[in-house]
Parts: structure tokens; C-alpha cells; sequence
């Protein structure tokens, strides 16, 4: 299986769509699947909320390293946004100047919608390993946290071991 990375028309493909000014300021989270077609997902404000959330605790609980929101990430199935990522300084200097992270950041976090599908989320947390995450959280719509690794459903994180299982609005 070849690497996102070595896919230089998925790289150009994000780099084009981040640069189309006709798709700017859209209150849709916006990705490519693998054929590289543009794929939009509506949020609602309740979404950002727990996004931001859980973007400030990983900032006060992991203060070396980088919290990023939509995180564009290359993966075997186009680009994907994490809706927020926790990059180690080592893995940011490697991506940073990336319009689309090369190497998955270890954390890798979901809000979830009322539209996402258990098997979506499966899927996405496999192309989020296969891209290089440690661990991916899914966020449900009540801000009940889940944390995996490529090994499985975890008690709680082992990368934030404090990071609380339920975020409040």
C-alpha cells in the first residue's frame, strides 16, 4: 500500500481546494475522499463548542506540542479533518509548513454529528492509524469521550491520562 505521502496528486488536490477562494468562509467542514473529489459536511454550533473544548484542556494538559482544529491529514482515503489534533513538537516541525499533515498527529480527535455512522467512525479511526496516530478520541453529542488505539476501546487516554471522559458545555 503506498503512503498518502508519496501521493503528490492528493497533496496538490488539498492545496488547490484551500486555495479556491469560491470555498472560503463555507460553514461546511470540507475534505477529499481518495479519488480526490470534494466532500462537505455541515456543523452546528454545539459541534465547534466541544471542538473548542476539548482543544483548550489538551492545551493546558499537553503544554509542549501543538493543539491544531481541523487538522487536515493525509490519508489512504484522501485528506481528512480531525476536528482537533494534538501534534508532539518533534511531529510538528515535521509537518507544519503541510498544507495536509503528512504523518498522522498522535491524537487525533472526532466530534461526532448526528449524521456519523459507527462504521464512518471505524473507518476513520483505521485511516488515522494507518496515517500514524497513537490514539483517536470520538466526542458524542453530549461530550462523552472515547479513546482508542489501533489495539482498541481504552479506559481513558494513555497519552493525557487526566483528560476527563465527559467535556461540558
Amino acid at each position: 500500500m503506498a503512503s498518502p505521502s508519496s501521493n503528490p496528486t492528493a497533496a496538490q488536490s488539498w492545496q488547490d481546494v484551500c486555495s479556491d477562494p469560491s470555498l472560503h468562509d463555507l460553514p461546511y467542514k470540507i475534505e477529499t475522499n481518495a479519488r480526490g473529489q470534494i466532500v462537505m459536511s455541515p456543523t452546528h454550533l454545539k459541534h465547534g463548542a466541544f471542538q473548542s473544548e476539548i482543544a483548550g484542556l489538551l492545551r493546558e494538559q499537553m503544554p509542549t506540542g501543538r493543539v491544531v482544529t481541523e487538522a487536515a491529514v493525509e490519508t489512504e482515503d484522501g485528506i481528512k479533518a480531525a476536528d482537533v489534533a494534538w501534534f508532539s513538537s518533534t511531529r510538528w516541525k515535521q509537518v507544519h509548513d503541510d498544507y495536509a499533515a503528512s504523518i498522522a498527529p498522535e491524537i487525533c480527535v472526532e466530534v461526532l454529528s448526528p449524521a456519523n455512522t459507527d462504521a464512518e467512525m471505524q473507518t476513520r479511526r483505521a485511516l488515522y492509524f494507518e496515517a500514524g496516530a497513537d490514539e483517536v478520541w470520538l466526542c458524542d453529542e453530549e461530550g462523552a469521550l472515547s479513546f482508542y488505539t489501533a489495539d482498541g476501546l481504552l479506559e481513558s487516554s494513555h497519552r493525557v491520562p487526566s483528560f476527563p471522559s465527559t467535556v461540558s458545555l
